[in-house]
């Protein structure tokens, strides 16, 4: 059920609650609007955070975080709790961990975050939020000096994008992968890495991955 028809059966168990009598009705309707507000709620939550990532992109140096982002974040995982929705609890954390680790450079706190949304979404079986978190330990890992870890969790993180097609999502992944085959002393196995990237981000109209391909050959 979209978020519209939500709207429209609480307006409907609103009418038959009083002109009816049957109050009871109503905590379903607050419950499919708690539905709607938490999608919302996340969905501003991501607005917030691409505008970073463009900020940051055109400006070269970090922007201000925007002190509304993660209460967002927090209310979803709030409503996604309280209404039993695994999936969306999973959806919550990963962004979590995301704001942590990329607008505060905070590994410490966003590991956890990132740990639990995997393994929620790997049990309800949300490839994509799995994959997502998968990429950002990977990145954690890389940090940290982990290599081979973070290799692992890259490469998962990329088996599952092409199951659910998210083929940019692949090519991003694969520049991480370049800079880790570079630090094992990997070069040839780097750049040709970056090359299928490189022609994937192509293929797709990312332009932004494109610019990342670049910038990893530059730098490698």
């Amino acid at each position: 059920m979209n978020a519209e028809d939500r709207i429209e059966r609480a307006k409907t168990l609103y009418e038959r609650a009083v002109f009816s009598g049957d109050a009871s009705v109503l905590t379903n309707a607050e419950r499919g609007l708690d539905a709607v507000e938490a999608d919302a709620a996340l969905a501003r939550g991501r607005i917030l955070h691409a505008r970073f990532l463009n900020e940051r992109a055109s400006a070269g140096s970090s922007p201000v975080e925007d002190p509304a982002e993660l209460p967002l974040f927090e209310r979803a995982i709030e409503l996604y709790r309280a209404l039993g929705d695994a999936r969306g609890e999973a959806e919550a954390l990963f962004w979590i961990g995301c704001l942590h680790q990329v607008i505060r450079r905070d590994n410490e706190t966003a590991v956890p975050e990132l740990e639990q949304s995997c393994q929620l979404a790997a049990q309800v079986g949300d490839k994509q939020t799995q994959s997502e978190a998968l990429r950002h330990l990977g990145i954690a890992a890389h940090m940290a000096g982990r290599l081979d870890e973070a290799r692992e969790r890259l490469e998962e993180s990329s088996r599952l994008r092409r199951e659910v097609g998210a083929l940019p999502g692949v090519a991003a992944n694969m520049v991480g992968l370049a800079y880790i085959a570079a630090a094992q002393d990997r070069r040839a196995d780097a750049l040709a890495t970056l090359d299928e990237a490189h022609a994937i981000a192509q293929a797709h109209g990312a332009h932004a991955i494109v610019r990342q391909v670049e910038q990893a050959r530059t730098e490698i």
